[in-house]
């Protein structure tokens, strides 16, 4: 892939910078607490040097940010799905929650497990793009796309999860407020890096097949009129 080299590996970069991102929406809370889905700030009127104490949502769990007090964190255990809902109203005062909007909440955290699934393809999808050949490359992008679908999936389904949080939290107006934090546009990021890449890996796959059967030709043409050519049999008569 001579011809289409750098292009191919722009769309090897971006496979990578997929996965990279990626793995800091996967070790969000309660791995790291500072990176978050969504961050609940308690109390926004408190000018505190280490800020309002929050709640911070993540994909495999939350944390509560103690910082006016003793200074400490509570981390929930890593595990897959929890209720957000029932999080913030045991935290932040004057919410509530229609059953609906609870259980939606608590339902698609349990999709958060195409986080790391998403993690994985991205990462063989990188190591197919390193491979020399058209199959490699052709590989590489079947599972970009495959990439690009269940991050995108995911994506969905945390903006609708976390979408129903901020908006009763900001709509509750008790000095608390919610914002999205990084890990959400970590993984926003990713997928369109994935879905660039797909196109890119694609494209020099083909366009060196293409220069490849040019070459054939050409060198075809070069050789002298019969030079090469199969020698005809002689009969035994």
């Amino acid at each position: 892939m001579r011809q289409t080299g750098f292009f191919h590996h722009i769309g090897s970069f971006l496979l990578l910078a997929a996965t990279v991102l990626l793995i800091i929406t996967d070790i969000s809370a309660p791995v790291v607490n500072s990176i978050s889905m969504l961050r609940v700030n308690l109390d926004d009127r408190n000018t505190s040097p280490g800020g309002p104490p929050a709640v911070t949502f993540g994909t495999f769990g939350y944390c509560v940010k103690d910082t006016t007090a003793s200074g400490q964190d509570f981390c929930s255990r890593s595990h897959v799905g929890y209720d957000p809902a029932t999080i913030v109203q045991n935290n932040v005062q004057n919410v509530d929650f229609s059953d609906y909007a609870a259980d939606t909440s608590k339902g698609l955290t349990r999709v958060m497990i195409l986080h790391p699934i998403a993690t994985g393809l991205a990462f063989i999808s990188f190591l197919l793009a390193l491979g020399a050949g058209i199959v490699g490359g052709l590989l590489a992008s079947l599972f970009s796309l495959l990439t690009f679908i269940v991050t995108l999936v995911a994506l969905v389904c945390d903006f609708v999860s976390f979408g129903i949080i901020r908006s009763e939290v900001n709509s509750s107006g008790n000095g608390s407020h919610a914002e999205w934090g990084a890990a959400s546009w970590t993984i926003l990021v990713s997928a369109i890096c994935s879905f660039l890449a797909t196109f890119i890996v694609f494209f020099t796959c083909c366009s060196a097949r293409m220069h490849k059967r040019r070459d054939t030709r050409s060198g075809a043409k070069d050789v002298p009129e019969g030079y090469g050519a199969p020698a005809r049999r002689r009969r035994w008569w």
